[in-house]
């Protein structure tokens, strides 16, 4: 597929290793050089302010969308090519999901992972085939990788699910599978089925 706008979920804090903000800086520069639009959480702070600020600097027409009650909490970038105030997170969520072609998830906290996550599963119920990529700076993501390799081998997330999501540690990289990206046939809910009747003829005394 071809990404024309890419959404970007990020920490509105720098964190502790000035590698996430060059990584910023970085994933903004190409954001820019490729002529896409960005669409990420309307703060100026933190990792958030940086990939718009260098965005915007780089010619990218550049989309914040912000609760109203969080617009003077996270400090509301007021420069940016179009600012949306929405009513709730929820809301905030739903609208970025729409106006972005792909995903992109640079360190973060609980916010981050709960957006992220949250357009991962949309894909892996098939309610969009949108790509969704980590960039892994300094090893931010190693602990999270590892646990969701857990989820595999202990049967609660399949293979082909936990394929769909994409891990580069350069925005060049990632960007380009971003492009590249193919989804994998089938759906969630045929798995679920599947995986029910399997428990279901275990259960019942039959040879599963």
């Amino acid at each position: 597929m071809t990404i024309r706008s890419v959404c970007v979920y990020c920490g509105s804090s720098p964190g502790k290793d000035t590698a996430y903000l060059q990584a910023a800086r970085a994933l903004g520069e190409e954001i820019a050089r490729r002529g896409l639009t960005l669409v990420y959480g309307g703060s100026i702070v933190g990792l958030m302010g940086e990939v718009a600020r260098t965005a915007l600097e780089g010619g990218s027409r550049v989309i914040g969308v912000i609760p109203k009650a969080l617009a003077e909490q996270e400090i509301a970038f007021l420069e940016l090519c179009e600012l949306e105030q929405v009513d709730s997170m929820h809301a905030r969520k739903a609208r970025m999901a729409e106006l972005a072609d792909g995903f992109i998830s640079l360190p973060g906290g609980f916010g981050t992972f709960e957006e992220f996550f949250e357009v991962l599963t949309w894909s892996q119920l098939g309610l969009h085939a949108k790509p969704s990529g980590l960039l892994n700076i300094a090893g931010y993501y190693d602990h999270l990788l590892a646990f969701l390799r857990h989820t595999v081998s202990q049967g609660f997330v399949h293979p082909a699910h936990l394929d769909m999501l994409m891990v580069c540690e350069q925005p060049v990289e990632l960007l380009d599978r971003l492009n590249a990206y193919d989804p994998p046939p089938g759906d969630k809910a045929a798995w679920v089925r599947a995986m029910n009747k399997l428990a279901g003829s275990k259960g019942d005394g039959n040879p599963g």
